[in-house]
């Protein structure tokens, strides 16, 4: 199986984010200084590779532009390059001074980058570097790191016994996608107990397409699959459901991404061992100062960079922390207002629920 390689990015201490998107947003009062000429538009990839673009990023941004006075636009590109390339087009003529795009491949996203530059506009990448581009600043967690954290998941959920595992990545377009794999593998390649039986990516992060893939991972493998690292809670449930298929969910530890609602009960029932949470208010909120900052002149306040060989360059950045999630502590997400107690605890999950303490 072929492993993409790709951008290293460093690790830094920060906060993290949940993301969700779709249409235009708002404007808010416009504040002071040059914040007040500032318009600034957002432009999020789609709306079926995760639930969180809509109900948690495009929320928390929201949030995050009215507290701080500014005009600006959100619209979503429902997973294609072309139109996102034409909001784009139509954010720039309708006068934003900021775009901020989480690219659907890095070819696309630079192009709108490279036409924004030629009318002044600022550009920022969220939560996805876009290689070749450039953009005055990155904006995102430490994906590495959460690669890490799935990884050292996976291993901790195996207990220390003889494992065939598959890997079911996340789109080979999507440079997040290849750190989270090369983060994920630099801690179970080095597990002696651990063999990499099979792996493959998801093109477009497609949960329909990953019920396939890993059907056809599985029967490569005899069944012989002892845990799946699955980047993303989205094709966790996927995995999950050919699990249950071939009656071995819960006997097969999932790993996750992004502390979805259905990430969460799944971890509740035991079908899936672990995910990664990532605040969507610091994330947003992370965004929002760097777009503000680039607005009035100023310079983005960063903690790192992020290696982009593609444009060779080191790509100014802010890397926030992303954090494990067991089912010891999925308070942490309810705590910080990631997910509603009172949503993944409904049904019959609120025993589940009750069980854990929660």
């Amino acid at each position: 199986m072929k492993r993409s390689t790709g951008l290293a990015a460093a690790i830094v201490i920060g906060a993290g984010v949940t993301l969700t998107g779709c249409s235009s947003g708002s404007s808010g009062d416009a504040g002071g200084d040059g914040a007040a000429s500032a318009k600034i538009g957002v432009i999020l990839p789609d709306t079926k590779s995760s639930v969180r673009w809509e109900s948690k990023d495009r929320p928390a941004l929201e949030a995050a532009f009215k507290e701080a006075g500014v005009d600006y636009t959100i619209q979503n590109a429902e997973g294609s390059a072309d139109k996102m390339a034409t909001i784009a087009d139509g954010m720039i003529a309708d006068g934003v001074t900021v775009l901020a795009i989480v690219n659907l491949d890095s070819d696309s996203g630079a192009a709108i980058q490279q036409k924004a530059a030629t009318q002044g506009v600022k550009t920022l990448d969220y939560d996805r570097l876009t290689l070749g581009g450039s953009a005055d600043a990155y904006i995102s967690f430490d994906n590495t790191k959460v690669g890490e954290l799935q990884g050292q998941g996976l291993v901790d959920c195996l207990a220390g016994k003889q494992a065939d595992v598959v890997f079911l990545n996340g789109s080979p377009t999507d440079n997040n996608a290849t750190l989270f794999t090369d983060g994920a593998h630099s801690v179970v390649d080095k597990t002696p107990t651990i063999t990499v039986a099979g792996e493959q990516a998801v093109p477009d992060w497609d949960n329909d397409a990953a019920v396939t893939i890993f059907e056809q991972l599985y029967t490569a493998a005899d069944g012989k699959v002892d845990g799946v690292y699955a980047a993303n809670d989205g094709l966790a449930g996927s995995v999950i459901s050919i699990l249950e298929k071939n009656g071995r969910a819960g006997q097969v530890p999932v790993t996750g991404q992004d502390a979805t609602v259905e990430g969460l009960q799944n971890i509740l029932a035991g079908t899936q061992c672990m995910t990664v949470y990532k605040s969507a208010q610091e994330e947003a909120g992370a965004l929002a100062d760097a777009a503000i900052a680039l607005a009035k002149g100023e310079e983005v306040k960063t903690n790192s960079t992020s290696r982009d060989d593609t444009g060779n360059r080191d790509v100014p950045s802010v890397l926030l922390t992303p954090k494990a999630i067991t089912k010891d502590n999925v308070d942490v997400v309810f705590d910080d207002g990631g997910q509603d107690k009172a949503e993944v605890c409904a049904g019959q999950f609120a025993q589940m629920c009750a069980s854990a303490g929660l």
